[in-house]
């Protein structure tokens, strides 16, 4: 068999090519051929059809993205933003910190272990690559009906993956979610989150510079996992009638990963790396190709020095395979000897590959003949750009007038009982610890606060106390009813679950998840979250500083609801200030902060009551949610308040419950006068919170509230075994934790 070489290409124009079985459309084929000038090699179009695949390029996303670079709140907190393989953002002291969420949703659903696993692994190395140490991760997750058999075959394995990883990395686990809904049946989401620490000198970001500086692959040796797993996993959507795609789910080693993380600090610590890439999807084409892009020349890579642990790959399948724990680094002339010291010292394999060149060409020979000649810049960044044609689906209007206010209420305190502990069984309002007892919160010492906080904290700085905190959250019902609204409550949530523990929100990075981008509903859903989460992040002061988006989350005409999950990362300047959840003492008064509005639109209470989603979300008032910022980070900083804990899923009596269970201590509440206690109890309205405040601080307080404008009513107090709301029920603790922790144990124990 000829060797498909640049000669031969160009020599042999009509050839026959698999540009269709690689997931290229005609066009862009032909915009290949177009760019080169010729047919492209085997190789060529290995590397293409990968790196503008819609999970590498974009496609069609990002000109809706392009907002987040347009509507740049002032903030100078942000160092590295969008484009590289996380943001930083300085946190004082000299210290930045990385952090990013990224999904691995299509191969969960086909190999739920291996999928959730290198999951986590993918976004670690996109934390080790900006030069940072990793310090935590968090996982935001979405499934089926919680009593679907397919679910007990999909969370069982994502949990194992997921602790399994991140637990033998000795990374604790502080935060994320798990939400079910059958929308998701045939597309679970799985997104990663993960955050590291570094000082600012440290940072490093993905180019090669330097003429004569040599490329280095090291880490895992390649093999035939993963290959295409980028193009075909998370470019289509599900289709019973097609193939197995088992075959494309990487296979992750997290103690490979852990020598791999240990190596590359050392290296840094000793300045031998010019640039680094870590390699996730599309492997090798895209290390090779952003690298060259992002740098001042170009490269030649030598294919067959790469350490293979099967030697029958051919060259296209080398560049395609998605093999874990790898990465690349350039390295100058007479510092390689040291680097490929350390990697031996680490048990890590590294080998040199190739080197940077004064041209503006990525060469990669196989066999001595050249296979690959190509500007790096048309492989990795100018790739095809899609308007994709949006409409507003002309079911939508029918859904917001399905009005959930006139639903049926409890007709007495009775039945308002009832329905409180249907709730807070429910799969998705009872207690997850069945799945986080299964990741390790506590590894390495420093985390400050986890799972079943309103965010993870984490201290960064044992001398002074530094610490950062990290929520992620999304709601799909809201997204559902309305996608521009429900973006933005996506973002105050999590914005205020920082606040909530004495945080001061920073930033953003998001995790974008929506059906087929071919469908003009979707793409009008996925444009409106994106017009609704920049505005958002103007108004907030907080920057977006990168992400991911997952598309075609579809079977077959079923998209999932769009679910943007957005991340804020938030600084504390000491950490033994923070807020907890829990209620601890006795006698403290309970004070509701905000305005509670009748806002039951896909509100939890209609979902488990009466199974419906329909009507508007709670609307939106970010000027609001940073009036409540404030007053709970100063309450925090100054001792005004012990416990604090937003209102958001479920309403204020899930957040009592919580808050009491946390804490092992009752609350009696009082309902204010003019409010139903039905409305009191469930309502969703947004820039919420209920805090514990101690009796000596009351009037402080409430002084400081008053002075703020931010309604602030006091409703009950810290007291007994139970949660009594005066006038309507009465439920022993005993009885709210049996119905809040059982659930889920007897689905999936």
């Amino acid at each position: 068999m000829t060797l498909d070489t640049v000669k031969h290409a160009a020599e042999t124009p009509d050839t026959d090519q698999p540009w269709a079985e690689l997931g290229l459309k005609q066009d862009e084929y032909e915009r290949v051929r177009e760019i080169l000038g010729r047919r492209p090699t085997g190789a060529e179009l290995a590397m293409y059809s990968v790196m503008w695949s819609e999970h590498c390029s974009y496609k069609s996303s990002k000109v809706h993205l392009r907002q987040f670079g347009q509507k740049v709140p002032e903030n100078d907190a942000m160092l590295v933003g969008i484009g590289e393989n996380a943001g930083v953002v300085d946190v004082g002291q000299g210290f930045a910190v990385t952090f990013k969420v990224e999904s691995h949703n299509h191969p969960s659903y086909v190999e739920p272990y291996q999928g959730a696993a290198t999951g986590v692994g993918g976004i670690v190395r996109d934390i080790i690559a900006m030069g940072a140490r990793p310090v935590a991760v968090v996982d935001p997750l979405r499934f089926g009906a919680a009593d679907h058999p397919d679910t007990k075959r999909v969370l069982p394995g994502v949990v194992a993956g997921i602790g399994g990883y991140g637990n033998c990395l000795g990374l604790p686990n502080i935060g994320g979610e798990v939400v079910f809904d059958a929308c998701y049946q045939g597309n679970p989401l799985v997104n990663a989150g993960a955050i590291g620490v570094m000082r600012h000198e440290d940072i490093h970001l993905a180019k090669a510079s330097g003429a004569g500086n040599k490329v280095i692959l090291y880490g895992a040796r390649t093999g035939g996992d993963g290959i295409g797993g980028a193009s075909i996993l998370a470019s289509e959507t599900f289709d019973d009638a097609k193939p197995s795609k088992r075959p494309a789910v990487q296979v992750g080693d997290p103690f490979q990963e852990k020598l791999l993380i240990e190596c590359t600090l050392e290296a840094f610590a000793e300045k031998l790396v010019v640039g680094i890439q870590d390699l996730g999807a599309a492997g090798l084409s895209c290390a090779t190709s952003e690298l060259a892009s992002n740098g001042s020349g170009g490269m030649r890579v030598e294919l067959d020095d790469v350490p293979l642990r099967d030697s029958t790959l051919s060259p296209e399948e080398i560049l395609m395979s998605e093999s874990q724990e790898r990465m690349c680094a350039v390295v100058e002339p007479d510092k390689v000897e040291r680097f490929l010291a350390i990697c031996e010292k680490w048990d890590v394999t590294a080998t040199v590959i190739g080197e940077v060149t004064d041209g503006d060409r990525l060469e990669i020979y196989w066999h001595g003949e050249k296979i690959v000649d190509v500007d790096p810049k048309t492989v990795a960044h100018e790739g095809p750009v899609y308007e994709r044609p949006y409409a507003r689906p002309a079911w939508q209007d029918a859904l917001q007038a399905d009005d959930a206010n006139k639903l049926a209420r409890p007709a007495n305190g009775a039945e308002l009982r009832e329905q409180v502990l249907k709730l807070v069984a429910s799969p998705n309002q009872a207690s997850k610890s069945w799945i986080t007892s299964q990741y390790d919160h506590f590894v390495q010492g420093n985390t400050v606060l986890a799972q079943s906080e309103d965010a993870g904290m984490i201290r960064i700085d044992a001398a002074s106390g530094l610490g950062v905190a990290i929520a992620t959250d999304g709601n799909g019902r809201y997204a559902k009813l309305d996608p521009y609204h429900g973006a933005q409550l996506a973002l105050a949530e999590s914005y205020r679950n920082v606040a909530a523990t004495g945080a001061k929100p920073l930033a953003v990075s998001d995790c974008l998840n929506f059906g087929s981008p071919e469908d003009p509903a979707v793409m009008w859903q996925f444009a409106e979250a994106v017009r609704g989460l920049a505005d958002g992040c103007l108004e907030l002061g907080t920057p977006v500083t990168g992400g991911n988006v997952s598309l075609y989350n579809q079977t077959g005409e079923a998209a999932i609801h769009p679910t943007p999950v957005v991340a804020v990362l938030g600084v504390i300047d000491d950490v033994r200030r923070r807020t907890p959840v829990a209620f601890a003492d006795e006698g403290h008064l309970i004070y509701l902060l905000g305005d509670t509005k009748e806002e039951l639109g896909g509100s939890a209470w209609s979902q488990v009551v009466h199974d419906h989603l329909g009507g508007l979300p709670p609307k939106v008032d970010l000027g609001r949610e940073k009036l409540l910022a404030e007053i709970l980070i100063s309450a925090s900083r100054d001792g005004m308040i012990d416990a604090a804990h937003d209102l958001s899923d479920g309403g204020l009596v899930q957040a009592l419950v919580e808050s009491c269970l946390k804490g092992g201590k009752g609350a009696r509440i009082v309902v204010p006068d003019g409010l139903d206690p039905f409305v009191l109890l469930f309502s969703e309205s947004a820039g919420r919170a209920v805090v514990a405040v101690p009796r000596s601080e009351e009037l402080r307080f409430s002084d400081m509230c008053g002075a703020r404008g931010l309604p602030a009513t006091r409703i009950g107090v810290v007291d007994g075994d139970v949660l009594d709301v005066q006038g309507q029920f009465t439920i022993p603790l005993s009885d709210l934790r049996e119905a809040h922790e059982a659930a889920i144990p007897a689905l999936f124990g």
